[in-house]
């Protein structure tokens, strides 16, 4: 039998750095090989960035798209996860509520734009609206998928154990299905940071997206708006590398799998 082969420490960062640096050499090599005065070459936004910073504007644009994810994105998995195990725990209620869900979760969060400009005007609280539905729908499907496919006999066992209903949710249903809610909240939390560069193009003054679009107005700097979106991608895996950090934290992996 054939087993895959484990990489080596290095590799976890040679290749990945290999391959950005590739990837920067194809860019440029492909703005000189087209003479394209449109698109910047990484040297210009290199320098694109180095104004943003000399500005004092980049760190501000940062600090409120990151507030305003983490508000709405904070305030949906408040909501969504207890929703969610309630649904879970509850397949009546689940089955009552699942066709308004599935009706629900489809409609873009850019859909919801001009409702939320309507009903909250143009402002934090309109972009912090969409990201909440947003990463709303994710975590309690999430939830939902989680508690549902936790083996029966767990549940067993913690009934024959004296568990009340409480303490069979939280001592073990919730446990078990920890994993795959932390992949349906990893999820929905990539889609908050997606949804808040488009909020903040036609709601708000300020923040990453706002970066991107009043770049392109103001003189169609585009060393500066592909500055702001390579910025909105390196944050992004930067949060993402801190989500996979969590998930590896040995409380957080107890899963049925592992006990079985």
């Amino acid at each position: 039998m054939i087993t895959a082969r484990t990489p080596a420490r290095w590799e976890h960062f040679f290749w990945p750095a290999l391959a950005m640096i590739g990837s920067l050499i194809l860019w440029d090599a492909s703005v000189r090989w087209t003479g394209t005065k449109v698109f910047p070459s990484p040297l210009e936004v290199e320098r694109g960035i180095a104004e943003l910073l000399h500005d004092h504007v980049l760190w501000a644009d940062i600090a409120d798209s990151l507030r305003r994810v983490a508000i709405g994105f904070g305030v949906a998995a408040l909501l969504g996860i207890p929703l969610g195990l309630f649904l879970g725990w509850h397949p009546a209620a689940n089955q009552t509520l699942n066709p308004v869900l599935q009706i629900l979760r489809p409609i873009s969060p850019l859909a919801w734009i001009p409702v939320s400009i309507v009903l909250l005007g143009v402002g934090d609280y309109a972009a912090i609206f969409l990201i909440f539905l947003g990463a709303l729908f994710p975590i309690i499907v999430a939830c939902i998928d989680g508690v549902a496919t936790v083996p029966l006999v767990l549940r067993r066992a913690g009934r024959n154990f004296g568990l009340s209903d409480t303490q069979l949710l939280r001592r073990v249903v919730f446990p078990a299905a920890l994993p795959k809610i932390l992949v349906g909240v990893r999820i929905a939390f990539g889609i908050a940071w997606l949804v808040v560069v488009a909020a903040e193009m036609v709601a708000v003054d300020s923040g990453l997206g706002y970066l991107v679009i009043d770049s392109r107005n103001s003189g169609k700097r585009y060393d500066l708006v592909v500055a702001a979106m390579l910025i909105i991608g390196a944050i992004g895996l930067i949060l993402d590398h801190l989500f996979r950090m969590f998930e590896r934290v040995r409380s957080v992996r107890w899963g049925f799998r592992n006990e079985l």
